[in-house]
């Protein structure tokens, strides 16, 4: 499995940066407040929500600079929320300004990273710079899918893919091991238990499934001892909140 390097993850952030601001200018004042892919969530909803964890991850690298943590958003999850709920229902206008403004400046602070800050503490899942790196092109990348603008999953790169999955192993159940068999590609597992389910299918719709989206290319088998089976239930998506100590 292909690991980005915090050497390589600048250039995927710029492109995923890119892809997103591009969408913004396939939207109309009308089409802001139509469903996005998300359940219960505009299109309004989501730009609103990838403002705010821009700017919250580069606060988190502002903090980071100087040593000190702070919590990933003001007011925790509650003021996440909050926050989403009151900016859904701007504008396109304010949309576009907010959206682009908290990108370029969170893309601009990971450019300025040197090597060693990368290893720098965050509070973001009690983890590093680099954690909040690869969290902030999950965002973008998975988010500008959301939108539903001819931008789903099966653009995901495989890099990208590949990263999903490792970080999204989480969301096995303990008593399974998923045995991945993307079309073409060399298989992995993820999972510890001792009952093994096969998944095939193209990684593209692999990697959308275990992020809770909607495949796009194909139907995902799953097959058990040689039987056809339904897709398992997963986990819930990793806490972005530190594990208790």
């Amino acid at each position: 499995m292909t690991q980005i390097t915090p050497e390589a993850l600048p250039a995927e952030l710029h492109k995923a940066a890119g892809t997103l601001t591009r969408l913004l200018t396939k939207l109309d004042e009308s089409s802001v407040a139509e469903p996005s892919e998300l359940p219960g969530w505009t299109r309004g909803h989501v730009l609103a929500h990838v403002a705010g964890i821009s700017k919250a991850m580069a606060r988190q690298l502002e903090y980071a600079r100087r040593g000190e943590s702070i919590e990933l958003y003001d007011g925790g999850m509650d003021g996440r929320n909050k926050a989403i709920e009151l900016a859904a229902g701007h504008s396109l206008a304010q949309h576009t300004k907010s959206v682009t403004t908290a990108v370029e400046a969170v893309i601009a602070a990971f450019d300025s990273l040197a090597p060693e800050d990368w290893q720098a503490r965050i509070a973001y899942r009690d983890g590093t710079v680099f954690d909040g790196g690869l969290a902030l092109w999950r965002e973008l990348t998975i988010h500008a899918s959301d939108l539903g603008l001819g931008f789903g999953p099966e653009t995901w790169s495989r890099p990208f893919c590949e990263h999903l999955i490792g970080f999204l192993a989480a969301r096995v159940p303990e008593t399974y091991k998923f045995v991945l068999q993307p079309t073409g590609l060399p298989q992995l597992s993820i999972g510890t238990g001792g009952t093994s389910i096969a998944i095939t299918g193209m990684l593209t719709d692999i990697a959308a499934w275990l992020a809770g989206r909607e495949p796009s290319l194909g139907s995902l088998r799953a097959t058990a001892a040689a039987d056809g089976v339904d897709l398992p239930e997963l986990l819930p998506w990793p806490s972005p909140q530190p594990a208790a100590r």
